[in-house]
């Protein structure tokens, strides 16, 4: 009796676990590549080193963990922020040219996924 029990019980864990969708959406690489090639991102950041800017590994590694990583990551992308360049001047951040909340946050989501 106390082994179908647990068994029961353990099957339906196994199923609720199974049946829950993940907390936040798959990145949508493809999506995301094309909107910061149309925004000339990638003349700036790639994926692993530095350029005129961080890498996308170093970005993520900055926001890694933070609550808010997204967030910051997506008002760098919106505000024209003034950000620090590899080599130490600073400029304003281009304006990425959408203000799609959806496409922003696949992009945020896609640099901080390296």
């Amino acid at each position: 009796m106390k082994i179908t029990t647990l068994s029961m019980l353990s099957g339906t864990v196994l199923l609720a676990v199974s049946t829950m969708s993940p907390a936040q959406a798959a990145v949508d690489v493809e999506a995301a590549k094309a909107l910061a090639k149309a925004n000339d991102c990638l003349k700036c950041h790639a994926a692993d080193k530095d350029k005129k800017g961080p890498s996308m590994k170093k970005i993520a590694a900055k926001y890694k963990g933070k609550p808010d990583g997204q967030e910051k990551a997506i008002k760098n992308m919106t505000e024209g922020q003034m950000v620090k360049l590899t080599d130490g001047t600073e400029e304003k951040h281009k304006i990425i040219d959408t203000k799609d909340p959806k496409e922003l946050k696949n992009m945020a989501d896609w640099y901080l996924s390296h």
